[in-house]
Formats: structure tokens, sequence, C-alpha cells
């Protein structure tokens, strides 16, 4: 059996394992009038005060005045003391499998299943915390997230819309690989999936791992943080290795995400054409430059690095990959600062599933403290997201046609971000999952 339908039939089991828990009601037929009283703008950068959006079965049909006459027989839902948002989007996520954790091989000593049972409470966490949208940019075992998707999509699970990579494209031992068992452990296929050490190696995988069902590409491009043994600072691929990967997915009319920690690694991703850098950890003048000449966007986790240093102390993490978090968080900071300044486009991506699932919006203030504006880092997690993804035509903002994916936090939201750790409401394709 090949890996995506075994994965698609652990999601099989999966449904009947979940099949009593508490689901969303189906969609109304009629239409839904939703009072704000403050609502989020992005496309325009403003808030707008006493608005309604009217929804229809699953998408958005207009945005008008309180005062103006609401269609007849809707049924009308008051957040008249809450301010109202574009569902948000993570464009950073591991929903698959556990929270890391001290246990490196943790991975290893859990069956399929169960990572694909974390997967589904992961899913249902991160919907109910705001985030109506992520993409999931890997997981050890191949196609777990695939099948994730298409539970979710189908409606066998709670949960956010999913984009995802499938699996790694990484060297052999490289950032990617699932690291520290004994020499003479052979890993199953399955976590080896996107291992490729050439130019034609890529290729072969790149086409293998979109025809298993990802949506898009996740090369590592260099070592990783927390990959034992591996170095942040160092590229794993060459240049024309990730050109190879950005041509092949293009292809296929996709793009690739490149993890990249170490300078010299983020400006060989750019210049071979990837869409995103992730982390962008020890990014440098000459870099921001070439990202902002290219059009590449930044996703850079700046909230999590004090979640490791905090967390990974009390639970005695591996001691390189608290040295390694302590070397990169600040410089990472300082590199994310300047590509702001820049002008550098960027997306909101945390890097759950290092952190426990739900937590999401935690990194909304440090975007405003390393040089966003409150309305800027809404944007970031909303229409930029959205725009990273090619996803703008469907979410991202509250506008006549996109899905009607909204959220809710009482107050004025943009004016404590912190706020958004509260939402008290949560809609999702015009069905209400949270109030």
């Amino acid at each position: 059996m090949s890996l995506r339908r075994r994965s698609l039939a652990l999601w099989g089991l999966a449904a009947g394992l979940v099949g009593s828990a508490p689901r969303a009601a189906a969609q109304d037929s009629g239409l839904v009038a939703i009072r704000a009283g403050r609502l989020v703008d992005v496309d325009r950068g403003e808030v707008r005060r006493d608005q309604v959006v009217i929804v229809r079965g699953e998408r958005i049909m207009a945005v008008q005045p309180a005062s103006a006459r609401l269609p007849a027989g809707a049924r009308v839902i008051d957040l008249g003391r809450y301010t109202v948002v574009p569902g948000l989007i993570d464009c950073h996520s591991h929903l698959v499998g556990e929270a890391t954790a001290a246990d490196v091989l943790q991975p290893l000593e859990r069956t399929e299943t169960q990572e694909a049972m974390s997967g589904v409470r992961n899913a249902r966490a991160t919907l109910l915390a705001g985030f109506t949208t992520v993409r999931d940019v890997g997981t050890y075992r191949a196609f777990v997230d695939v099948g994730l998707r298409e539970a979710i999509d189908d409606g066998t699970v709670i949960g956010p819309r999913m984009e995802v990579a499938g699996a790694y494209v990484t060297v052999s031992t490289g950032g990617g690989e699932l690291v520290g068992a004994a020499p003479d452990v052979t890993l199953p296929l399955s976590y080896r999936f996107g291992v490729a050490n050439s130019v034609d190696e890529v290729r072969e995988r790149v086409r293998a791992i979109l025809n298993g069902g990802a949506d898009f590409i996740k090369i590592i491009a260099t070592g990783a943080v927390l990959t034992r043994g591996t170095k942040p600072g160092v590229a794993e691929f060459t240049e024309d290795e990730i050109r190879a990967a950005v041509e092949q997915a293009a292809q296929y009319g996709t793009f690739v995400a490149a993890h990249a920690h170490g300078a010299e690694g983020i400006k060989r991703a750019v210049r071979a054409g990837v869409r995103s850098i992730e982390h962008g950890s020890l990014l440098d003048d000459e870099g921001i430059a070439l990202m902002k000449q290219h059009g590449t966007w930044l996703v850079a986790d700046i909230w999590n690095g004090d979640y490791i240093d905090s967390v990974g102390k009390e639970q005695h993490w591996p001691a390189d990959i608290l040295r390694k978090n302590a070397e990169t968080t600040e410089t990472q900071r300082a590199g994310f600062r300047k590509a702001v300044a820049a002008g550098v486009k960027i997306a909101y991506g945390t890097d759950s599933g290092v952190y426990p699932h739900g937590m999401n919006a935690m990194q909304l203030p440090y975007m405003v403290k390393y040089g966003l504006t409150p309305m800027q880092a809404v944007q970031s997690a909303t229409i930029r997201a959205a725009e990273l993804m090619g996803w703008e035509d469907r979410v991202g903002s509250i506008a006549p046609g996109k899905y009607a994916d909204l959220i809710a936090v009482e107050g004025d939201a943009l004016a404590d971000l912190r706020s958004f750790m509260r939402v008290g409401f949560v809609m999702k394709g015009g069905v209400v999952y949270k109030r």
C-alpha cells in the first residue's frame, strides 16, 4: 500500500474513533447577519464601526452599515461588544504529532495512528483559538498531513483549512531528518521520503511529494535549531538543487518554502526563487536586500525562542538545542526588525507544534514589538498570509465572495493584541464553532 493510501486508511480509522465527538451544526440554508461593534477591514487597513456581515451558506454575501436594512429572514448574531476580524492564518504550523519534548525520538515511540489522532486534537485546538487556516509546513511521517487536510475538508474532523507540504525535502542527516537513533537503526521509509542529495534526486522527490497529495514543497536549506547535530548556519543544499525544487514545483503550479536559518542558505534559496524564507534567524543585510528585490516572503517565528528557552530548560531538552536556540533568538528578531524596515513582505508563522497548539496568537504582540503596527501585525496573519499561500481569493479578509471565516475578540482588540488569546467567537465557512 502506498504511503498516501495508508494515511487515508488511518483517517478512516480516526473517523470511527472520533465519531462521537462534538461536531458543528449543519450550515444554515438561509442568511446570517453578524453585527460587529468594530470590524477590521484588513484590505484597507482600517477599523470600521457598527458594521453587519451578511453570510449566505459558507460565503460572505455583503458587508454593510448597521443602519442598512437587513435581508428578510436573516438570523442575527449580535457581536456589538466585539471586534470582528477575518479568521487568522498561521503560515508555519505542524499539526501532526505531539509538541516538541526532551525526547527527540518521541515520534518513533508512537504509531502512525497515534500521530494522526494527535493531529485531530491539534486541529480542533487551532480552530477554536481563532486560526481558521494554516499552512502546514511538514511532518516527519510523510503524507499524514494530507490525510488530516482531507479529513477536515470532508467534515470528518474539526479543524482549520490546510495547505500542506507532505514531507520535508532534506539532505541525508540534514535539518529535516529524524536523528538521534543508533547508527545501525534503519528508519522507516515514511520518515525519509523526502531525502535527496543531488539535483536529479531533488526533482524526483518533489514529483513524488506533489503526486502524493502535497500542496507545496518545503525544502530544508540549512541546518536546524531543533535537529540535533545540525548547525543552523550551515547551508545544506546548493543553489542549483534548490532551483531544481523550485522549477519542478512550478511545473505543478505551486511553490517552495525554504527552511533557512543561515545567511548563505537564505541567499541561495532567494536567488533560486523560493516563495518564502522560514525562520530567517541569521538573515543579513545582503539577504534582506535580495528578499526585497525578489519579492520573497519572510515567515519568522519570533516568539518561539522564548518558549523554547523557558520550557526547554524546565523539561531538560538536549543542551545543544537550547544552545542553538539561545544563539539565534535575538539575532532573528534583529533581522526581522531590519526586514520590516526595508519593506520585505511579512507573513505570520509561529512554528506551532514546537509549543502546544492553540497558543498561536502569542506571537501577535511580538510582531509589534519588533517593528509592525498593530494593524500590520493583524494583516500579516490575515490578508498577507493569504497572499503568501495564493489563497487571497478565498480567505484573509471580510469581503463578498470569500469564505465566511470570522472571529471576534471582546472590546478593542487592536488596542492590545494579547486579547487575541481570548477569542470569543469562531466561524469557519459559515458554521459557528465557538460562541
